[in-house]
């Protein structure tokens, strides 16, 4: 099972230090990029997004819902590859905000060290995740988010379901690639699985 996670806008570029000059494009063209991935791990972010009560205890979390181009639907994560010269933190906000929506006000964590790190490879039986197209490092976050939450992108809707709903075998048969895995983790790391 291959996992599809979204390309970024061909027009994003990173921002370069003060006073020095643009000479990335931040992007790479689709043959690049093929012969990168037979080469190299490509790292990318993925988030959980929850909603938090008054006392910070996650009440729900958010489940991406997507069409494969086999027609088959799944669920996944917010995810995407960190750019060149692109910070952890802001890979984490354009991601779900190309996901998730312009009105989503994600909050990020305040410190860039993730609750796990999940290593995707093609073959499957190496760790509980794969890729079919590369090897793959994914630092995961969960991060609450408070607004109003508008797919974009491929996905076509996000489901809000309790903590116990999103750690039902059910759920985790539903996920591609193994994040069925990743998301009980994340319950894990915020004391909602035990």
């Amino acid at each position: 099972m291959s996992v599809r996670t979204p390309d970024p806008d061909p027009d994003w570029t990173p921002k370069p230090p003060a006073g020095a000059p643009n000479t990335n494009p931040g992007w790479l063209k689709d043959v690049e990029l093929a012969e990168i991935r037979r080469r190299l791990p490509i790292l990318y972010i993925e988030a959980v997004p929850v909603r938090v009560d008054g006392l910070g205890q996650v009440v729900e979390v958010g489940v991406l819902l997507r069409a494969r181009p086999t027609g088959e639907m799944t669920r996944t994560l917010v995810s995407g590859r960190v750019l060149y010269g692109e910070t952890l933190r802001d890979a984490l906000f354009r991601h779900l905000e190309k996901d998730l929506g312009p009105m989503a006000f994600p909050q990020l964590p305040t410190s860039p060290v993730p609750f796990t790190v999940a290593e995707y490879f093609p073959m499957p039986g190496i760790t509980a995740y794969t890729d079919d197209r590369q090897h793959a490092v994914s630092l995961a976050y969960v991060v609450p988010v408070s607004g109003t939450c508008d797919p974009r992108q491929d996905a076509l809707e996000i489901t809000w379901m309790t903590p116990a709903e999103a750690a039902s075998p059910g759920v985790s048969a539903e996920m591609e690639g193994g994040r069925g895995t990743l998301l009980r983790a994340a319950l894990a790391s915020v004391g909602q699985l035990y």
